[in-house]
């Protein structure tokens, strides 16, 4: 049985957006009420689109913002502000963007090395070069690259040298936020055999952020889709993709590129337009663009269940 790393219950984030002299501010719930496990040696792929709350959930992972509400385990040590110093060693990030992560004025080699001259000062000047080095050559990068700047290199290239910095203090929990979105697509399937690499030699736990579900279909082990802040549907990446049973999952699915030109698909156009999330309906957030609406939709807000697979539904799909 696979140990669990990291747990999250409950996790919301909150933000007040506009007010003034004479009136109050609205809250935006940009993250209300995720819960997830991590295991050593999986990935949890977070899927939805633009504005859903992923990268809302990926800076609270990372200790980057402190959750409004809920609670964030680490090892079984609480996640809180007061220890976050000590924690970040054990949960990095690549981000999606591998021009604008790197320091254009510093070395390859000095990049690496920053990590550990500030959160392991007691080691000397040649085991840190040492490590980096030795990190270089782990996602598949030349010795002569240490002395390299960053615009010396193609974006695959970038992105590995993100992924050796983020390895640099060993974590534990490895956050990907659209790690290949900006990468050729010639390019991508060689990070992501890298990351899956990566992941078996050091038993790391993933958090897998994207759009892209043909890459999610590739890499994940455990699935959570969310919509508006919420989480929809969850399950096995083998149980979502052949079964999907939130309405939304089955869109997004069916918009899903496929190489088979002749493969019969059933594409699902939303109509409708997406409610803002400054004033999300009272029943199930995606009812105005549902086409299995009901008027308990409506009225009623569906949450899912604790079974293995399950969505947040109260019509789902067979």
């Amino acid at each position: 049985m696979n140990q669990t790393v990291m747990t999250a219950n409950a996790l919301e984030r909150h933000y007040e957006v506009g007010g003034g002299l004479l009136r109050s501010p609205q809250i935006l719930k940009a993250v209300a009420g995720v819960d997830f496990t991590l295991f050593a040696g999986k990935t949890l792929a977070v899927v939805g689109e633009s504005g859903c709350g992923k990268s809302t959930l990926a800076r609270m992972v990372t200790m980057i913002e402190e959750p409004t509400s809920g609670k964030l385990e680490l090892d079984g040590e609480p996640v809180l502000p007061e220890n976050w110093a000590s924690l970040r060693q054990s949960v990095q990030i690549v981000f999606q963007d591998p021009y604008g992560s790197l320091n254009p004025r510093q070395r390859i080699g000095t990049i690496l090395e920053e990590p550990l001259v500030i959160n392991r000062p007691d080691m000397s000047r040649e085991e840190r070069t040492a490590k980096a080095r030795e990190m270089l050559g782990l996602v598949g990068l030349r010795p002569e690259h240490f002395d390299r700047y960053p615009h010396m290199f193609s974006g695959g290239q970038r992105q590995r040298i993100a992924i050796a910095r983020a390895l640099m203090l060993g974590p534990k929990v490895l956050v990907l936020d659209e790690p290949v979105s900006a990468l050729d697509l010639s390019i991508q399937s060689s990070v992501l055999n890298l990351l899956v690499d990566l992941q078996e030699q050091m038993q790391l736990a993933y958090l897998f952020i994207s759009h892209d579900l043909s890459v999610v279909r590739h890499v994940a082990d455990e699935v959570i889709v969310m919509y508006l802040g919420r989480a929809v549907e969850k399950g096995s990446r083998e149980a979502v993709f052949a079964g999907a049973k939130h309405p939304y999952t089955k869109a997004l699915l069916s918009a899903t590129p496929q190489a088979d030109p002749r493969a019969h698909k059933e594409r699902i156009k939303l109509e409708g337009e997406l409610p803002s999330p400054l004033a999300i309906p009272a029943g199930c957030p995606f009812a105005p663009r549902c086409w299995k609406v009901q008027d308990r939709c409506r009225s009623e807000r569906p949450g899912l269940s604790n079974d293995a697979h399950s969505a947040a539904c109260f019509y789902p799909e067979n």
